[in-house]
C-alpha cells in the first residue's frame, strides 16, 4: 500500500476526524478557521491510493518560532502502517523549512499511544496541566527541530 502525504483542506480534516474513535467531539469548521486564520499553518492529508486515511494540522503558537501540532489522527483500519510517522515527519520538515525551531503538542494522560509516539519521535514531556480527572490531565510535549 502506497501512502502519500499532501496539503489538504479543513473540510477533509473534519470528515476524517468524525471517523477517528478518540475524537468524541470533533471540532467544527468554525473552530478550525478561528485557529488557523492569520497565522502560518499547515494541513496535511495522508492518502492510501486516492482515499484520505489520516491528517495532521498545526500552526504557529506561543511565539514566532514555535509550531503547535494541534490535531491529527489516522483511521483505525490504517493504523500501525507508519502513516502517523510520515505525517509527523512531513510536518516537522515543513516547520523547520519555515523557520520554526520547536514543535509542541498536548495530549491527554489516557492517550498512552500518543504519549509513546511523541517520546519515540524525540519529544520530551515539558509540562502537565491538571484539568478534570487524572485521565484527562494534559501532557505537554516539545521537540527541538
Amino acid at each position: 500500500m502506497e501512502i502519500n502525504i499532501r496539503k489538504g483542506t479543513i473540510e477533509e480534516v473534519i470528515a476524517l476526524s468524525k471517523k477517528v474513535p478518540e475524537f468524541f467531539q470533533p471540532y467544527t469548521e468554525k473552530t478550525y478557521e478561528e485557529r488557523l486564520s492569520d497565522v502560518p499553518h499547515l494541513i496535511l492529508i495522508a492518502t492510501a491510493g486516492n482515499k484520505p486515511v489520516g491528517f495532521k494540522v498545526g500552526y504557529r503558537r506561543y511565539g514566532h518560532d514555535i509550531f503547535y501540532s494541534w490535531m491529527g489522527g489516522v483511521l483505525d483500519e490504517y493504523r500501525r502502517k507508519g502513516i502517523a510517522t510520515k505525517l509527523a515527519e512531513s510536518q516537522e520538515v515543513w516547520a523547520k523549512t519555515n523557520g520554526f525551531v520547536k514543535v509542541t503538542f498536548k495530549t491527554r494522560n489516557r492517550l498512552s499511544k500518543m504519549i509513546h509516539f511523541g517520546l519515540n519521535r524525540g519529544f520530551m514531556i515539558v509540562d502537565l496541566i491538571k484539568k478534570g480527572e487524572v485521565k484527562d490531565y494534559r501532557i505537554v510535549m516539545e521537540k527541538v527541530l
